[in-house]
């Protein structure tokens, strides 16, 4: 048992959970940094390396499962139906995360104050851990998410993480690339659970150890995946973006063509028929909206009267 600020906890509660794909070069000094603070329930799960990952993790202490699947989701939710125990902390195995900082992610889930901590890389970011296009991508990805989710976040692709089982079970994920750490910010804000957001060490990746993050491509995906989320959480936001697409393609025309509405039939008709389908989608937009609000009060109001159930029963 251990004890910290006044936090009363058995370590074997906590899994250490660690997905890796050819990292033998770093793997072993973050087993080993967590092994050192005391957590020796460590689980790499392998995404089929072809270098000695599999081999270096199991010499350093920790237990190695080789993923069915492929990609990084994939691995992660195949880790989740399996970890029993009642606390897990993810972190990736390039050591640009210290284990150290362990504690700065766990203490709030074990204090009861959040379901779901995430760790601010960019807030404490060392000099060289992102090139200059990772920073500014991840910026942009985290911008267009504050605005389709009405967040605060700064750091939603964070991989250094602490959760409790039974928050992380709730959630769907289903993404198998990088994109889950997406799908995992937004599913944890629709479920309406208690996501926050503390800084951490953020360090260069070590020169054997090669991303496997594509900025474009994979940008790209984050982007669509974040809009698609958003029409569960913020339907406004979702429907009210296409709504300015199709009025601001109904604007060109006007622009190009000043009196378009007897200037040309047919252009006349296609610049009423984007106006129109902007006005439907702002309605559609502001209607589901409202729906949206209504449900998520809904089911706060529900999960507050199980909780008073639950008291009353502890009590009798």
């Amino acid at each position: 048992m251990t004890e910290d600020r006044n936090i009363i906890f058995d370590k074997n509660d906590v899994c250490i959970f660690i997905p890796v794909l050819n990292e033998d070069a770093a793997v072993k000094e973050v087993i080993e940094g967590f092994k050192a603070i005391g957590y020796t329930n460590i689980l790499v799960f392998d995404g089929n390396s072809k270098d000695k990952t599999r081999d270096v993790s199991k010499a350093a202490g920790a237990r190695v499962v080789v993923q069915s699947g492929k990609g990084k989701g994939q691995a992660m939710i195949q880790a989740f139906e399996s970890i029993t125990e009642k606390y897990i902390v993810m972190i990736d195995g390039d050591g640009t995360e210290l284990p150290e900082e362990i504690h700065t992610l766990l203490y709030p889930v074990l204090e009861g104050k959040a379901d779901h901590v995430a760790g601010n890389r960019i807030a404490g970011r060392t000099k060289g851990a992102f090139t200059s296009m990772n920073l500014v991508g991840n910026k942009m990805i985290n911008w267009f998410f504050r605005r389709a989710f009405k967040s605060n976040l700064q750091d939603i692709l964070t991989g250094y993480r602490a959760f409790t089982r039974e928050s992380i079970q709730a959630l769907d994920l289903k993404q198998h690339g990088f994109v889950i750490e997406t799908e995992m910010t937004a599913e944890c804000l629709m479920k309406e659970q208690r996501l926050i957001e503390v800084p951490i060490t953020y360090l260069p990746r070590p020169e054997k150890v090669e991303t496997k993050l594509h900025p474009i491509r994979d940008g790209y995906r984050i982007i669509k995946a974040v809009y698609k989320y958003s029409r569960y959480y913020n339907p406004l936001f979702f429907f009210g973006s296409l709504s300015l697409l199709s009025l601001s393609i109904a604007l060109l025309m006007i622009a190009i063509h000043p009196f378009i509405t007897w200037h040309s039939s047919m252009l006349g008709n296609a610049f009423f028929f984007f106006a129109g389908i902007s006005i439907l989608l702002a309605a559609v937009g502001f209607a589901a909206d409202i729906n949206a609000v209504l449900h998520r009060k809904t089911l706060k109001a529900i999960r507050s009267a199980e909780k008073e159930q639950e008291k009353d029963y502890d009590q009798f």
